[in-house]
């Protein structure tokens, strides 16, 4: 059987400092972009203009929307219906959003223009012509909201249950961190945010989620394995050991992802675009934001030794910095011994 990065031993935890300052720096960068000129919002949220044509002759969409980009009119949704010589092009004028719903008469007549020269006069008939508004709005950024935060309260709650509180708590500390990194790279790229975007975002935070998860179950079973072992080093353990399938996992995802990136089209770009960062940034947020956040809520508050929760894991949080070996714990101060265990140790 194939086997893959086994039985490796790299220090993950190690450079947490570097990868804080890193994420930090393009979440600030995506903020402050965000800031300025606030995201790029698609028809669905902002209303546009609906039109029903009819071709004599069968036409190919991609010459249709190819004739609406060359002249400015981008992001427009065209959608075939009854024959295939029916279509509704569904379009706004990005110069002039606040004002879609007063008439439709300004793009509309921009689109006949541009399909009329490159299709020729008489090769369509505009069927009707109407100002729509928008779609979902302020309800589906209030919907998705909610998933949002009921996801975390779900995952919170699961991971009490199944594990610890301070497990589900870096769990959902790491996930949000997913959320402000995609915006940020929504924003950074440019994307413009439509209902596949919304999906993507929502399915980048499960499988953020369910990669944490994964190698927080591993954690617990080392804790119960190796109860003096010191949490830092269980949890580079546990990442190493669950490297392998996250290795074959992402690549599998990625590589399918990439496939609807460069092949499926303008259409699908954006969701495939958002995928391709969430599996980079769940896998990030997975190592470098769930772990250190686990060590400095165990050292911040250490559990008691002899209430059988794991009193290895408790230890570690007062476990002194070696200055040879550059490895850092998130947490601040190193205390010295006889200090670290005369503190009482509080849930």
């Amino acid at each position: 059987m194939l086997r893959i990065l086994h039985d490796t031993k790299y220090d993950f935890i190690k450079p947490w400092r570097i990868m804080a300052g890193a994420t930090i720096a393009l979440i600030v960068a995506g903020l402050v972009a965000l800031a300025m000129n606030g995201m790029n919002y698609s028809i669905d949220f902002t209303g546009g203009t609906l039109m029903q044509l009819e071709f004599k002759q069968p036409p190919n969409v991609a010459d249709i929307r190819g004739t609406l980009d060359q002249a400015g009119i981008h992001g427009a949704e065209i959608q075939q219906f009854g024959t295939n010589r029916e279509f509704t092009v569904r379009a706004q004028d990005r110069r002039n959003v606040g004002e879609q719903a007063a008439g439709a008469e300004g793009i509309s007549k921009r689109i006949a223009d541009v399909l009329t020269q490159r299709f020729g006069a008489g090769a369509f008939e505009v069927k009707r012509t109407e100002a729509v508004g928008p779609r979902v709005g302020d309800e589906l950024r209030r919907n998705a909201l909610y998933a949002i935060l009921a996801s975390f309260v779900l995952t919170l709650v699961y991971l009490a249950v199944r594990f610890q509180f301070r497990f589900g708590v870096a769990a959902v500390l790491a996930t949000a961190h997913d959320i402000f990194t995609t915006l940020a790279f929504i924003k950074l790229m440019n994307i413009e945010v439509s209902l596949t975007v919304i999906a993507a975002i929502l399915t980048v935070i499960g499988y953020s989620l369910n990669d944490t998860i994964i190698i927080f179950d591993r954690v617990r079973e080392n804790l119960k394995k190796q109860r003096k072992e010191p949490l830092y080093d269980v949890l580079n353990r546990s990442i190493n050991e669950t490297l392998p399938r996250s290795v074959l996992t992402h690549a599998t995802t990625l590589a399918a992802t990439l496939a609807l990136l460069i092949f499926a089209g303008e259409v699908i770009r954006p969701f495939a675009w958002v995928m391709a960062w969430g599996i980079f940034t769940g896998t990030f947020s997975s190592i470098y934001v769930a772990g250190p956040m686990l060590l400095w809520i165990e050292r911040r508050w250490p559990r008691k030794a002899d209430t059988g929760s794991r009193a290895a894991a408790s230890a570690a949080a007062d476990r002194p910095t070696a200055r040879g070996t550059g490895r850092g714990e998130p947490g601040g101060r190193v205390r010295p011994p006889a200090a670290a265990n005369s503190m009482p140790s509080t849930r």
